[in-house]
């Protein structure tokens, strides 16, 4: 049953072609009647099918004038499954028709989300031993550090007492010592430079595990710290996550691989792209959408990584599904529960075919059953057609209705 939206729709746009036209098929009617080209078989109604007369005159239910119907013409058809037209009124309503065939259905998904970090590269950096600091490198949030670099200097008895023993030491021992250094926090390279190190020199530098930006930091110059207790937090933001959501309707278009372009207004003019590396198979019931998350690469310009955490970001999906039964999406009429075609036959005829739909490209969409390939299907008027029909389906029982005569037939 359709909507009375669409049926409003029906009449503004039938009216006026069906006025267009009555003032022009009437005319070319008795001209040709006169020459003996044509002969006209009879009058009817273009918005009451139902409504004919054998003379001109107007329709007894919406008022309009008849349209002739001339030999070797169907006219309208009441038939609720099939609509059938005649030339003038294909032409005015510009029905145009294209075939259903096989062919790549593609499409283009776009989706907003957001940047997000991997919180895999996340790494806290905690004192290895209680100890006082005597200087910071790094002392504020959003600091790029470097793996390798100092990020400060302590001073700890116990490291202090450690180093020198490992000196000290024969170097058939110095293994274990070693083994005690690196749980103190020293790297290789600074035990095996320890002989060198200058005896004066009472503190130790903790060198930056990895590469990255400092998320969170609770340390001050002249602090003192236990060991365990926290003191960075180190993000590596060199690869971001554009984290999307993914309504159902779209989720039989991704699979894990696919490439990805992402934009966002805080870099124009610039396109990142990356491939989808996860879906997360936990839908959410209350929003229809599942997370799908795409890995980017975000480059260090100038100090600064041109991707930032938690940006708002777009991203597009070009997709192309293998050869299926397709239509152009003008000619799909859903207007409830059922989606339906109409597909041309014989001169000026339109079935009414109810089909199931696949999924929707860009320009087609991709029929499961209903047609066959090389039908002709209506794409352009297939929703006036829609509505006669609808309109045919209600009165299709009802009779014949007599017609007001026309002005140049009435008594004086």
């Amino acid at each position: 049953m359709k909507t009375p939206a669409v049926v409003l729709l029906t009449l503004a746009l039938a009216v006026p072609a069906t006025w267009f036209v009555t003032r022009q098929a009437p005319g070319r009617g008795e001209i040709a009647a006169a020459s003996g080209e044509r002969r006209i078989a009879f009058y009817q109604s273009a918005m009451h099918p139902w409504v004919k007369s054998d003379k001109p005159g107007r329709c007894t239910i919406c008022g309009m004038q008849l349209t002739p119907v001339y030999e070797g013409e169907s006219g309208l058809a009441v038939d609720g499954d099939m609509v059938s037209l005649s030339q003038s009124m294909v032409r005015v309503l510009h029905v145009q028709t294209a075939e259903a065939k096989a062919r790549p259905l593609a499409k283009t998904l776009t989706f907003a989300g957001t940047i997000d970090d991997d919180a895999r590269r996340h790494r806290i950096i905690s004192a290895y031993v209680d100890g006082r600091i005597e200087k910071l490198y790094v002392n504020h949030h959003g600091a790029q550090v470097e793996a390798g670099k100092p990020m400060f200097e302590i001073f700890s008895s116990a490291l202090l007492l450690a180093e020198r023993e490992y000196v000290t030491i024969g170097p058939e021992f110095r293994a274990s010592a070693a083994a005690k250094l690196r749980l103190m926090g020293l790297t290789p390279e600074q035990i095996a430079a320890l002989p060198q190190k200058p005896r004066d020199t009472v503190t130790s530098e903790i060198l930056a595990p990895m590469t990255g930006t400092v998320v969170n930091d609770q340390l001050y110059s002249g602090q003192y710290v236990t060991a365990g207790q926290k003191l960075f937090e180190i993000a590596d933001f060199s690869i971001m996550w554009f984290v999307f959501p993914v309504y159902e309707q779209d989720i039989a278009w991704l699979r894990v691989g696919q490439s990805v372009k992402v934009t966002t207004p805080s870099a124009p003019g610039e396109t990142f792209e990356g491939k989808i590396t996860f879906i997360d198979p936990n839908f959410d019931p209350v929003t229809r959408a599942t997370q799908v998350r795409v890995e980017l690469p975000n480059p260090l310009v100038e100090g600064r990584r041109r991707l930032l955490h938690r940006l708002y970001a777009e991203g597009a999906v070009a997709l192309d599904a293998p050869e299926v039964l397709t239509v152009p999406r003008s000619a799909v009429v859903q207007t409830g529960a059922e989606a339906v075609v109409y597909v041309a036959h014989e001169e000026g005829a339109y079935g009414r075919h109810v089909v199931q739909l696949g999924r929707r490209g860009d320009e087609f969409v991709e029929i499961l059953s209903g047609i066959d390939a090389g039908d002709q299907v209506v794409t352009n008027g297939a929703l006036l057609i829609d509505g006669q029909a609808e309109m045919n389906r209600s009165f299709a029982a009802a009779p014949e209705m007599p017609v007001k005569p026309a002005a140049e037939d009435r008594a004086p």
